[in-house]
C-alpha cells in the first residue's frame, strides 16, 4: 500500500520505525503479583505487534511501587527482577515492531483505597465533585521528595534499557505528577520549582537530563505532554509551546501531544472549560501549531480510527499517529487498513450524565477488551458499559486487596 502512513521514520536516536502508526499507552490493569508483567500482558503486546503497528508504547510503568495509578499496574525500580520485563520486551518486538516503555509517577492521582504515597508540588486535592472522596489530599513535596522522584525516573529508564526496550516515554500529561508541576492550578510553590513556566517546567527538564545521562545515545527518549489541561487557569497551549521550545536542546526522539486529566478527561474527548474538540484526532489542531516550529518529531494521539484521519495527521507535519482505544477494539487495525483502506475502527463512547462515572465506564469497556485479547479471545462487538464497569470495579477491588496485602502495612 502506498499510503504515507506505511512509510518508515528514522528517529533522532537512529532507530528506524517501519511505519507511522503507534499503539499509544492505555492502562491495562493486567500486572501479575508484585506489580510485574505476566503472561497476559505478554500475549496482549505480541498481538499488537503482529497487528501491524510500527511502534508500541506500553501502559504506565510506575517508578515507585508505593505510588500507583491502579492496583493492576506495573512498577520497575532499582531492585526489580528484570526477567519478566525481558520477556515483555521480546513479545512486543515481534514483526519488526519497536517498543517504548512509558514511565510515570501519579503524584496526587492515587486512589485513597490503595494507600501508599500521595505526593504533589502543593497540597491541593483533586476536585472530582461528588467523587472527590475517592482521592486523598496530597502531601506537598519536600526537596528530598523531588530529588528522589527525579532519580527514580532515571533508574527506571536505565532498567528498561537493560531489559531490552527500545526507549522510554516520560509521562508529563493527563494530570500525573510532572503535569502537576507544569500546571499553575496544582503548582502553587514559591521556590525554584514553581511560579514562572520556566520554574514549573524545571522538574520535567531535570528528569529528562538525568534520564538521558543514564541511557545510551541510541535509546529512544520521548515525552508525553498535554497540549492543554482544558481547565480554566490551567496549563494551556501557550505553556505547551514554551515547554516544547525548552525541550529543543535535549535530544528528544519525539513529543507526543495529548490533553486533559482526571478532572477534565479530554483524552476521552471531554473538556472542563467547554472547548470543543474534533470528533477524530482530538488534538491535531494544537499539534499542528506546535509542529510548525518544533525541530523534533511530533506525535498526536486521541480519537483516530480511520486511515484518512491518520493521513490527515501526517499532512499536518506531524510525524506519528498514535492510537489507543481503536487498537483495544481492533488490535490488527493497521493490517486491516493495508487490505481495505476504508475500514473504520471502533471507539466506544459512554454518554452518561455523570461525567466521572461516564469516564470510568469508558475506561472499563476498554480494559475489558484488553483482558479478552490478553486471554487470546476476540474483543466483544458491543460490550455493555454498566456490566463492564461492575466487572472492572469488582476486579479492581480484588487487585487492591492483593496490592495492600503485599505492600501496605495495616
Amino acid at each position: 500500500m502506498n499510503s504515507p502512513v506505511f512509510t518508515p521514520l528514522t528517529l533522532p536516536s537512529g532507530i528506524k520505525i517501519k511505519n507511522r502508526l503507534v499503539k499509544a499507552a492505555m492502562e491495562e490493569n493486567l500486572a501479575a503479583p508484585n506489580q510485574l508483567p505476566g503472561t497476559e500482558l505478554m500475549h496482549l503486546y505480541q498481538t499488537w505487534a503482529k497487528g501491524g503497528v510500527g511502534l508500541i508504547i506500553t501502559g504506565n510503568v510506575m517508578v515507585d511501587h508505593m505510588a500507583m495509578t491502579g492496583p493492576g499496574g506495573v512498577a520497575l525500580e532499582a531492585e526489580t527482577d528484570l526477567t519478566p520485563f525481558r520477556s515483555w520486551a521480546l513479545a512486543a518486538k515481534h514483526n519488526d515492531t519497536k517498543v517504548v516503555m512509558q514511565i510515570n509517577h501519579p503524584g496526587r492521582q492515587v486512589f485513597k483505597n490503595m494507600g501508599g504515597k500521595v505526593l504533589s508540588p502543593s497540597d491541593i486535592a483533586l476536585d472530582m465533585g461528588k467523587h472527590s472522596h475517592m482521592f486523598p489530599k496530597p502531601k506537598a513535596m519536600t526537596e528530598e521528595d523531588i530529588e528522589d522522584v527525579i532519580t527514580r525516573f532515571a533508574v527506571t529508564a536505565q532498567k528498561a534499557q537493560e531489559a531490552g526496550f527500545d526507549g522510554v516515554e516520560i509521562h508529563a500529561a493527563h494530570g500525573y505528577l510532572i503535569s502537576q508541576f507544569l500546571s499553575p492550578l496544582t503548582n502553587k510553590r514559591e521556590d525554584k520549582w514553581g511560579g514562572s513556566i520556566e520554574n514549573r517546567a524545571r522538574f520535567l527538564m531535570e528528569v529528562l537530563k538525568l534520564v538521558r545521562a543514564n541511557v545510551d545515545e541510541h535509546f529512544i527518549v520521548s515525552v508525553k505532554l498535554n497540549s492543554a489541561d482544558f481547565q480554566r487557569g490551567g496549563f494551556d497551549t501557550d505553556d505547551a509551546h514554551q515547554v516544547v521550545n525548552m525541550l529543543e536542546g535535549l535530544n528528544l526522539d519525539f513529543v507526543e501531544l495529548s490533553g486533559g486529566s482526571y478532572e477534565a478527561p479530554a483524552m476521552q474527548g471531554k473538556t472542563a472549560d467547554e472547548r470543543t474538540l474534533a470528533r477524530e484526532a482530538y488534538f491535531l489542531e494544537f499539534a499542528e501549531q506546535i509542529a510548525a516550529t518544533a525541530t523534533m518529531p511530533i506525535m498526536v494521539t486521541g480519537g483516530i480510527k480511520r486511515l484518512p484521519v491518520a493521513e490527515q495527521v501526517l499532512a499536518a507535519n506531524v510525524q506519528l499517529a498514535g492510537m489507543a482505544t481503536a487498537l483495544a477494539m481492533t488490535p490488527d487495525l493497521p493490517n486491516k487498513w493495508q487490505q481495505d483502506s476504508s475500514f473504520v475502527g471502533e471507539i466506544p463512547t459512554v454518554t452518561w450524565q455523570d461525567k466521572t462515572l461516564s469516564g470510568l465506564a469508558t475506561m472499563a469497556v476498554v480494559k475489558r477488551q484488553l483482558k479478552r485479547v490478553a486471554k487470546g479471545k476476540s474483543p466483544h462487538d458491543s460490550p455493555s458499559p454498566i456490566v463492564s464497569l461492575i466487572k472492572d470495579q469488582v476486579g479492581k477491588a480484588l487487585l487492591t486487596k492483593r496490592y495492600r496485602k503485599q505492600f501496605i502495612k495495616e
